[in-house]
C-alpha cells in the first residue's frame, strides 16, 4: 500500500463573498411589546447630516418591576408616616427580587449587551451596546436627527418612534427601557426679568425673613439635593454672591450622572441661570447645608437617574429641589411612572422633593387648547410648587397670583389626567380634570416666582433678577431643611401634615393662571398658599407624627 497524503481542507471564502445560505445571521428574538413605551416624533424632526452608526455605543436605564407593591397609602399610613426606611429595608421589601435582577443580566448579557452597572434598591440596571444590537433587543430603529428642543432650538440626538419590544424572557420583569431616544425631556422653569420692567426684587434672605422662616435654624445638620439638567456653575461666582449678602459661602459639590458634569456655558439665560438661582437660593436660606448638585443628561433615563441616586446618596438629603419639568403628556407613560416610582422611593427614604409647577399657565404651553399639569411636580409624591407676585417692605403688603399675561409667564397648576386624587387632598376641592375626576391637584404650596418682583442672583458673572417656580422649589427645598433641624427628624411625604395644617399658610385669594381663579382655601393656582414659616413649625411640633 501506497501512503496518501491527507486531504488539505479547502480555503474558506470572506464572509462577505460567501453565499446568503452558509453566512450566520443572528438568531431571532422572541420579543412582547413593552407596555407605555410608544413615542410620537420629535417637533420639526429631519434626518441629521451624519447618520447613527450601528457600532456607535448606546447606553440606556432599564427599570424593572419592585418585589412587592408600594403606594402612598403605605407612606401616609401610621407605619411610615414619621418613621421612614433605610437603604437596605428599602431594598430588601420593595427594591428589586434578586432572581429579577439576575435573570435580565444574564438574559441581556447573552443577547451581546454589556450591563455597566446594577442598583438593586433603586431597581436599575444601567445597560450598553452597539446601536445595531440594542434596537434588535429592544425592537425598534435607532436614527440621528435634529428636532426642534423646547423654546425653538434646534438639536442633534438618537430619535425613535412607535413602542418598543423586550424579550420574552423579560415580560413583566422589565417595566421601563429608558435613553435609547435622547431628546431633551424637561425645561427648566425660571424667567429672566427685563431690566425696564422689573418694579421690585428681593434677595432669597430678605423673602426668607418675609416667608417668617424660623429664626434659630440656618439647616445645620442637613443635606439639599438640587437637580440640574444642563449647566453649571463657578465657584467664584458662588463666593462673590454670598459674600455680598454677608454669608459664609456654604459647602456646595457637583456630582455627575450618567456621564454629565457640572459644566458651565458662560450664557445667563440659559442652564446656567437654573443652575446659579437654584444654588444661591437655596444657599441663601439654608447656609449652614450641604448642597449636592446632581448634574445629569435632560433625557428620561438622565432625569430618573439623578433623582435615584440623590435618593440613595450617603448622608441622605432632607430635601431635594427640581426645577425642571415638562408637560405630563409629552412624557411616556413608561417614563412617567418610572420618575413617579422614583419620588415615591424618595419619600419613602424620609426625602422631601420639592419640584416646580411650571411657568406657562393652566395650559402648560400646550397649543392644544386644553389645561395640562406639569410633572414631575404633578406626582402625588413631590410637593408642587406654584407661583405668587409678592409687594413687600418689611412685612407683605400683597400677593396675588403670578400671571403677567399671555406669553410673559403665570404660574402652573391645574389637575392630573394622570395620577389620582391623593387621600390627604380630599377636602381641598379639587375640580374635575379634563380627562376625569378625581384627578391629583397642582400646586400643593407657591411663593414668590414673578420676575417682576424676583430674585437678584449673580450668573456667569452678571447681576439680574431672575423669576420662575424654579425659584420655588428650592426656597422651599430650604425652608423643608431648617423645619426639619428644629424638630430633629426628617419628613419625606409632607403633603398630609401640610393639608392639615392649611391654616398655617398665608392664604394667597387674588388673580387667575388661566383656567383656574385664586380663591380662599386650596387652589389650583397657589395651592394652600405661601409659607409662614414659624406657623408652619409650631403646627408640624404639635404634629403627635412627628
Amino acid at each position: 500500500m501506497t501512503n496518501a497524503e491527507p486531504p488539505q481542507p479547502k480555503p474558506q471564502q470572506p464572509k462577505s463573498q460567501q453565499p446568503k445560505s452558509q453566512q450566520r445571521e443572528p438568531a431571532t428574538i422572541d420579543l412582547v411589546a413593552l407596555p407605555g413605551s410608544e413615542r410620537p416624533p420629535a417637533q420639526g424632526v429631519t434626518p441629521a447630516a451624519a447618520a447613527l452608526p450601528a457600532g456607535s455605543t448606546v447606553e440606556a436605564t432599564i427599570v424593572l418591576r419592585r418585589r412587592a407593591p408600594m403606594t402612598t397609602a403605605d407612606l401616609a399610613g401610621a407605619d411610615l408616616l414619621g418613621t421612614h426606611l433605610d437603604d437596605e429595608q428599602l431594598a430588601s421589601q420593595f427594591g428589586a427580587d434578586p432572581a429579577d435582577v439576575t435573570l435580565v443580566e444574564n438574559t441581556l448579557r447573552g443577547l451581546g449587551l454589556t450591563v455597566v452597572s446594577t442598583d438593586s434598591a433603586s431597581r436599575r440596571i444601567r445597560i450598553s451596546g452597539p446601536a445595531a444590537a440594542v434596537s434588535r433587543v429592544f425592537g425598534t430603529s435607532l436614527q440621528a436627527v435634529t428636532s426642534h428642543a423646547d423654546g425653538g432650538a434646534a438639536v442633534t440626538h438618537r430619535h425613535r418612534t412607535g413602542g418598543l419590544s423586550i424579550p420574552a424572557a423579560l415580560d413583566g420583569v422589565i417595566t421601563a427601557v429608558l435613553g435609547l431616544d435622547d431628546r431633551p425631556q424637561a425645561r427648566a422653569q425660571f424667567r429672566v426679568a427685563n431690566a425696564d420692567a422689573a418694579s421690585v426684587s428681593y434677595t432669597p434672605v430678605q423673602l426668607g425673613e418675609l416667608y417668617n422662616f424660623p429664626p434659630a435654624t440656618d439647616g445645620s445638620g442637613q443635606t439639599i439635593a438640587i437637580i440640574e439638567l444642563g449647566g453649571g456653575y463657578e465657584q467664584t461666582d458662588l463666593d462673590t454672591y454670598f459674600a455680598g449678602l454677608g454669608i459664609p459661602t456654604p459647602a456646595v459639590s457637583a456630582v455627575g450622572v450618567d456621564g454629565a458634569i457640572n459644566e458651565p456655558g458662560k450664557d445667563p439665560s440659559g442652564a446656567d441661570g437654573e443652575v446659579l438661582l437654584d444654588i444661591e437660593v437655596v444657599g441663601a436660606l439654608s447656609p449652614a447645608s450641604k448642597i449636592l448638585v446632581y448634574f445629569a443628561p435632560n433625557t428620561d433615563a438622565g432625569f430618573l437617574d439623578a433623582v435615584a441616586n440623590a435618593s440613595h446618596a450617603s448622608p441622605k438629603p432632607t430635601s431635594m429641589s427640581i426645577s425642571w419639568g415638562q408637560s405630563e403628556d409629552q412624557w411616556t407613560a413608561q417614563a412617567r411612572t418610572a420618575l413617579d416610582e422614583a419620588l415615591l422611593d424618595a419619600a419613602a427614604l424620609g426625602i422631601t422633593v420639592t419640584a416646580a409647577a411650571g411657568d406657562n399657565g393652566s395650559s402648560d404651553g400646550s397649543t392644544d387648547g386644553t389645561d395640562h399639569a406639569d410633572f414631575p411636580a404633578s406626582s402625588p409624591h413631590a410637593l408642587a410648587c406654584g407661583g405668587t407676585s409678592l409687594h413687600a417692605t418689611t412685612t407683605i403688603s400683597s400677593e396675588t397670583v403670578w400671571n403677567n399675561g399671555a406669553g410673559k409667564g403665570a404660574t402652573g397648576g391645574g389637575v392630573s389626567d394622570v395620577f389620582a386624587l391623593p387621600t390627604w387632598q380630599r377636602g381641598a376641592g379639587v375640580p374635575a380634570s379634563s380627562a376625569k375626576t378625581g384627578g391629583r391637584g397642582v400646586p400643593d404650596v407657591a411663593g414668590n416666582a414673578d420676575p417682576e418682583t424676583g430674585y437678584q442672583v449673580l450668573v456667569d458673572g452678571t447681576r439680574a433678577v431672575y423669576g420662575g417656580t424654579s425659584a420655588v422649589a428650592p426656597l422651599w427645598a430650604a425652608l423643608v431643611a431648617r423645619l426639619a433641624q428644629s424638630l430633629g427628624s426628617p419628613f419625606g411625604l409632607l403633603q398630609p401634615r401640610l393639608y392639615a395644617a392649611e391654616s398655617s399658610f398665608r392664604d394667597v385669594t387674588s388673580g387667575n393662571n388661566g383656567s383656574f381663579a385664586a380663591k380662599a382655601g386650596w387652589d389650583a393656582c397657589t395651592g394652600l398658599g405661601s409659607p409662614n414659616g414659624t406657623a408652619l413649625l409650631a403646627a408640624l411640633g404639635n404634629d403627635p407624627k412627628q
